[in-house]
């Protein structure tokens, strides 16, 4: 399969049911990618988000939940400021309030100006000076305990500059972060230090790559009819034919070439692509999708013998799936080697008992063959319906994200590519060289468009997930989880044999647990989707307001006699909890007080 794959067939592979993203891959096993990337990227949304709100805690949640969802970027220490941690900010102990400056660029990446007080840089020099002693000697004193004019005259000024600096880009970071309300994507860069002059106090200029945002526009609106239509009496002949040539007998034979017939050949042509040595094929009596190098090749080859050679010219369409091939016209040389007919069993109920003790007569192997190729069926129209749906939502939807996102997707792509590969015992160097590519151009030119269709498809998926407030509850989740180890099982992997003993296995259990949620959450989503596209969903009618309540009431209140004292308590008990005046006059003072605290913030930091 790899020998002729190109961007499209990873595509195929790495986002056949929507997604990226390492959240939706209900037909690709993300275990390996959960078990070599234990912490998720940082695409995903807060778990609140992610999973629309869990309304349950049992053990599978817990084992779900486990995981921190935020960024994956590892912790870096000096002047490359990392993604703010639980470590103690001096600053914000201090309760000092930073002068910054921030811009939003139109890279979806946020620049921020941050200018250093006198008594910042006075302690962060003093720390600085501390650090420095103890990592060195000063003859008579005990490393860390020289008094910080003698460590100055020891290693100079400028050295404790320098490491006072690392020492405030690491504070002023997550103080920055927060006070900026800024909801970084990866780790940000220190992108320029300046002096001010005459004070030599630092400028810190950062770079910080924005969490994607998407407006899904009026997604609603959009219409798609669900149109599957079961497989007939067709597909079902072909998979019995199948079964036929794998049970089959041949034997080679000096004729001409026949329908039926078995064929080795060799394969040469100015591509690369279409040059086999010892390839193999059958002459089918109907031509096949899949057949290579096109649909009806193997039919030219009839009349021929063993030894006889023949050039077959064939024009492959606009948008064949070779971007080497597309549009072009090919002469194929076709040498043949060997002739075979072949044999096929009779089809009747000792054939059916060969496929499995299950198969009792040959209507229950035609049976299970029907419900097997109607599930692949349905399975493969959904994924190109949803597919559809999903960029229809995209052609109304405004989707922003950092350079820094796009590719840190490009890499799980990749790393998918890899474990696929290592499956048939390749690596990428060997694949690099089977497409006459390297890892830079192929990771710019087509692991990267992969990328971008299976982030802007992930994260429209969780931005309707959030709107429709889908949730994953409990008892499901404990379901899908046992499914998914049943799944396991049947592949072969034995839980209790894992390595790393119990550690081992609750990694796996983790990871299990993980693909199930999304496996459920990813399900609920798209049913979702499939009943709005298809007019069906109907969004539930808004709670009528508490005015008209209070209305009915009053009348009734006035009504009876009673005295002013009980009647003043029976009105507010009753009003209370929809008075209409009173929650505009609470509100208006509440925006007063935040319009003024929020003006005194900002002058603060101007």
């Amino acid at each position: 399969m790899y020998g002729t794959c190109n961007s499209d067939a990873i595509f195929r592979f790495a986002s056949s049911d929507l997604v990226s993203n390492p959240q939706y891959k209900h037909k690709v096993n993300i275990l390996p990618c959960l078990l070599t990337h234990p912490s998720p990227c940082f695409i995903i949304p807060p778990r609140s988000t992610r999973y629309g709100g869990f309304s349950a805690h049992g053990d599978v949640l817990e084992l779900a939940d486990r995981h921190d969802l935020g960024s994956c970027a590892a912790r870096r220490e000096g002047s490359s400021p990392s993604v703010p941690t639980t470590q103690t900010n001096h600053i914000e102990r201090r309760k000092a309030i930073l002068k910054f400056e921030k811009t939003i660029q139109e890279d979806h990446q946020a620049q921020v100006v941050v200018d250093v007080e006198p008594d910042q840089l006075e302690a962060a020099k003093r720390r600085a000076a501390r650090k420095l002693a103890e990592r060195g000697k000063i003859p008579g004193f005990r490393p860390g305990k020289a008094p910080y004019e003698i460590i100055r005259h020891y290693y100079s000024d400028e050295a404790i500059y320098e490491q006072a600096v690392d020492l405030l880009v690491d504070e002023v970071y997550p103080a920055m972060l927060k006070e900026a309300e800024i909801n970084p994507a990866a780790p940000g860069t220190l992108e320029k230090l300046d002096k001010v002059e005459e004070t030599d106090l630092p400028k810190l200029t950062f770079k910080v790559p924005l969490m994607p945002e998407v407006n899904l526009g009026d997604y609603q609106s959009v219409r798609l009819p669900y149109e599957f239509t079961a497989p007939g009496q067709e597909k079902l002949d072909q998979a019995l034919e199948e079964l036929q040539q794998m049970y089959g007998t041949t034997e080679t034979v000096e004729r001409e070439i026949q329908e039926g017939d078995y064929i080795l050949l060799d394969l040469k042509s100015e591509k690369e692509s279409l040059t086999r040595a010892g390839f193999a094929t059958m002459v089918r009596k109907e031509d096949r999708e899949l057949e290579f190098p096109f649909v009806g090749f193997a039919h030219q080859l009839l009349g021929l013998k063993a030894g006889d050679a023949k050039t077959i010219s064939h024009e492959f369409a606009e948008d064949d799936s070779d971007e080497t091939l597309a549009g072009q016209k090919v002469d194929i040389e076709a040498t043949i080697k060997t002739v075979r007919s072949m044999t096929l069993p009779e089809l009747n109920d000792d054939f059916a008992k060969m496929m499995g003790q299950q198969y009792e007569s040959l209507d229950a192997l035609k049976e299970a063959l029907t419900k097997d190729i109607e599930a692949r069926a349905r399975a493969e129209y959904d994924d190109g319906y949803y597919a559809q749906i999903v960029d229809k939502i995209k052609e109304g939807a405004t989707i922003k994200y950092a350079s820094q996102t796009l590719n840190h997707e490009a890499e799980h792509v990749v790393e998918d590519l890899r474990q696929r590969l290592a499956q048939q015992k390749l690596d990428l160097d060997t694949y690099y060289k089977m497409r006459n590519t390297d890892a830079t151009k192929f990771f710019e030119e087509e692991a990267k468009p992969v990328a971008k269709k299976r982030l802007e498809r992930s994260l429209i998926m969780d931005e309707i997930s959030r709107q429709e407030k889908i949730e994953v509850d409990n008892e499901a989740l404990d379901q899908e989880f046992n499914n998914t180890l049943i799944d396991l099982q049947m592949q072969g992997v034995d839980v209790n044999k894992i390595r790393g003993g119990k550690q081992g296995q609750q990694r796996v259990a983790e990871a299990v647990a993980m693909e199930s949620a999304n496996r459920l959450l990813t399900r609920r989503t798209l049913e979702k989707l499939k009943a709005i596209a298809t007019g069906e969903y109907k969004p539930e009618p808004k709670p009528e307001a508490p005015v008209a309540e209070t209305e009915a009431v009053e009348p009734e209140v006035k009504s009876k006699p009673a005295k002013k004292e009980p009647a003043k308590k029976s009105v507010k008990k009753e009003a209370k909890p929809s008075a209409k005046s009173a929650g505009k006059s609470s509100k208006s003072g509440a925006s007063k007080k935040t319009s003024k605290s929020t003006a005194k913030k900002s002058t603060s930091k101007k």
